[in-house]
C-alpha cells in the first residue's frame, strides 16, 4: 500500500439556509486521513456531483431523504480510485461509484461502492449522462411519463443535465415533437442545433405560457418538470387530454420562503384527465442495466450528445453548487478534482 494523504478537505454545512444558501452556511475544513477499517475501501475522489435536489437537504424537513447533518460531510455522487481497500473484492487501483461527494477522499463501506469501468466512458460520465441523472431522465421519460411514439414532449430546465437527456431520449424513441425551455440565448441555440430539439424558448423573455402555445400548436402530450411554478402551470395550460407529467424538480422554488403563485389552473387537470406523478430515481433501479446498456450506445453512436460544466478543486465545490441554482451550468455540473 503506497502512502497514504495526512489530510482530507471536505465541505460541511454549518448552518440551514435561509432562502438562497450563502457562503456563511457552509465551511470548508481540513480533516486527518486514516487508513480504511475492516469492510471498508479509502477512495481519492476525481470528480464529484452537485444536484439540484441537495437544496432540499440542507433544510431541516422530513422529506425523501434524511437532511444534511450540521458539523459533517455533505454526501453526494462521487467517482474515485481506490487507494488503500480493507474490503474483498476491491484492491488498489480500482475506479468506483459511491455517494461520499463534496471531499478529497472518503472512506467508504464496500458495499457502498460500484466498481465502473473507464474504458467504456469517461469517469466523469457516471455522474451525469450513465450516472443517476442519466437514470432519472430514462426512468422518467420512459416509465412515469409513459412516453409513447409520436408524442408531444415539453421539457423544463432543458438544458440542464437530466433535461437535455430528456428530449434526445424522446426524439430518439420517435417524439413528434420536442421542446425546451432554457434561461438563456445561448442555450436556447444549444438545445436546437446541437441536441435536437424541434423548438426552445428562453423563459426570461416573456410569459411561459404563451412561448409554450407558441412552440406547440397542437398541445402537449408528454412534460418532464424539472422547474415547477410558471412552467407547470403553462404545461397544464397546454396539455392535450390524456396528457402524462413527470414531476422530477421544482427548482423555481427550492430557495423561496413564500408560497408559489402558479399553478393557478390545477381544476383543469379533471376535465383534461391529466395524470401527474412524482419522480424518484431510487424507485427505478431496476432500469440500471437496460439503461446503461442502450444509453451507453447512443452516446457512441453521437445519437446521445451530452455536455458537462466543470469546476475545478474542491474549494471550488460551493461555487459550483451555488452556479448550477443558478442556471450558470450547460449540461452537468460537476467538481473536478484531478487538476
Amino acid at each position: 500500500m503506497s502512502a497514504l494523504p495526512a489530510t482530507s478537505r471536505e465541505w460541511h454545512l454549518v448552518r440551514r439556509p435561509d432562502g438562497w444558501p450563502v457562503p456563511e452556511d457552509f465551511a470548508l475544513r481540513e480533516v486527518p486521513v486514516q487508513a480504511p477499517a475492516p469492510g471498508r475501501v479509502l477512495v481519492r475522489n476525481l470528480y464529484f456531483s452537485v444536484d439540484p435536489y441537495m437544496r432540499g437537504r440542507m433544510n431541516d424537513a422530513k422529506s425523501y431523504v434524511p437532511p444534511f447533518e450540521l458539523d459533517q460531510p455533505m454526501q453526494g455522487g462521487a467517482v474515485g480510485q481506490v487507494i488503500a481497500s480493507a474490503a474483498e473484492g476491491y484492491a488498489e487501483g480500482d475506479y468506483v461509484l459511491h455517494f461520499a461527494g463534496w471531499r478529497e477522499y472518503a472512506s467508504v463501506p464496500a458495499e457502498h461502492l460500484t466498481k465502473v469501468d473507464p474504458d467504456l466512458a469517461p469517469l466523469s460520465a457516471y455522474l451525469g449522462v450513465l450516472g443517476m441523472t442519466g437514470l432519472t431522465a430514462y426512468s422518467g421519460l420512459l416509465r412515469v411519463a409513459g412516453f409513447k411514439e409520436g408524442d408531444a414532449v415539453f421539457v423544463s430546465g432543458a438544458a440542464g443535465a437530466v433535461g437535455g437527456q430528456v428530449g434526445q431520449i424522446a426524439r430518439i424513441k420517435g417524439a413528434s415533437r420536442v421542446i425546451g425551455s432554457a434561461g438563456s440565448a445561448e442555450k436556447v441555440k444549444y438545445l436546437v442545433d446541437e441536441l435536437g430539439f424541434d423548438a426552445a424558448f428562453n423563459y426570461k423573455d416573456g410569459p411561459v405560457s404563451d412561448q409554450l402555445k407558441a412552440a406547440a400548436p397542437d398541445g402537449i402530450d408528454v412534460y418532464f418538470d424539472n422547474v415547477g411554478g410558471e412552467h407547470l402551470e403553462a404545461a397544464i395550460s397546454s396539455a392535450n387530454v390524456h396528457a402524462r407529467f413527470a414531476i422530477c424538480g421544482f427548482i423555481a422554488q427550492y430557495n423561496s420562503t413564500e408560497p408559489p403563485a402558479a399553478p393557478r389552473n390545477l381544476a383543469q387537470v379533471i376535465g383534461k384527465r391529466l395524470r401527474i406523478e412524482g419522480l424518484l430515481v431510487q424507485d427505478h433501479t431496476d432500469l440500471q442495466g437496460q439503461f446503461v446498456q442502450e444509453v451507453s450506445g447512443w452516446v457512441r453512436e453521437e445519437k446521445l450528445k451530452y455536455r458537462e460544466t466543470l469546476a475545478a478543486g474542491v474549494e471550488n465545490g460551493l461555487n459550483a453548487f451555488l452556479g448550477m441554482l443558478r442556471g450558470e451550468n450547460t449540461g452537468k455540473m460537476i467538481v473536478d478534482l484531478t487538476k
